[in-house]
């Protein structure tokens, strides 16, 4: 009962699903509770991922067979989930990269994080990865058919999920802690947390090699690894340790990285 309990405070802290009335009154909720919700990232990343998926599919299914097919599926399946999460990790990339932009103090960057206001740097940094993701995906899309886009969507989100899980274990919460989202999180998690969460993602790892075996998706997951080690260098040498806002753009740049990372191991065009 306590794993149910905490997947559902996961689902509800980084998704729109209301989980309310009795059911919240028997889920429950405590700082502890939340920090033993983070081993159940990457199952919000099923949450997420499955029907983030199965709509890509099914548009591109109702869409005539036109080139901007997977440009359009990919759009309106990358609205779906911003919707679905409520644009929770974007904004901390967001808000990441007007602080690290607007000031190379560490103490002024955390202050310009904290402000709710989107600035220049946080608006390139959202059209970059939005955009990168679509475009990605419509590639996958173009060179390796419907089903694998769909089967990539779904791994990338749940693998990107996992890697903020390293950071927490690894890393020391800073900033504003006393008012932080972020603060039960503080407390690095432990090795249980990480084996369950690994759980997750290797679940759905193996649904998707069975799926499809013949797709080189190692690749895809080395490259998560890259962008969890370029945000984690980032955050060490710029803020001594991470954010909430750190973990949420951790989670962007190791998606669109698994997707990228995917895209090079797919067939060339012939000339």
């Amino acid at each position: 009962m306590a794993f149910i309990r905490h997947f559902l405070i996961a689902v509800q802290f980084f998704t729109r699903i209301p989980v309310t009335g009795r059911l919240a009154d028997w889920v429950g909720f405590s700082p502890a509770m939340l920090r033993a919700s983070a081993a159940h990232f990457p199952g919000v990343g099923w949450v997420v991922g499955l029907p983030t998926a199965a709509l890509f599919a099914a548009i591109w299914w109702w869409l005539p067979a036109q080139p901007a097919a997977p440009w359009v599926a990919a759009l309106l399946s990358t609205v779906f989930s911003v919707l679905l999460t409520g644009a929770f990790h974007e904004d901390g990339l967001a808000d990441l990269a007007d602080g690290l932009g607007g000031s190379s103090n560490r103490e002024r960057a955390l202050e310009i994080m904290k402000d709710s206001r989107i600035g220049s740097f946080g608006a390139i940094a959202l059209v970059l990865a939005l955009f990168s993701k679509v475009a990605v995906l419509a590639l996958i899309a173009q060179s390796g058919g419907a089903l694998l886009a769909a089967v990539a969507l779904f791994a990338g989100h749940v693998t990107s999920r996992l890697m903020p899980l390293f950071v927490i274990h690894t890393m020391q919460h800073v900033g504003d802690t006393p008012s932080s989202k972020s603060k039960p999180l503080a407390e690095s998690i432990g090795r249980g947390a990480l084996v369950v969460g690994v759980l997750w993602w290797a679940l759905a790892m193996g649904l998707v090699v069975a799926l499809l075996p013949s797709v080189r998706w190692a690749q895809a997951v080395l490259g998560a690894l890259l962008g969890l080690l370029w945000m984690g260098r980032l955050l060490r040498r710029r803020l001594q340790g991470f954010t909430g806002d750190g973990l949420g753009a951790t989670q962007q740049v190791s998606e669109v990285a698994f997707l990228f990372a995917l895209s090079l191991s797919l067939p060339a065009a012939a000339p």
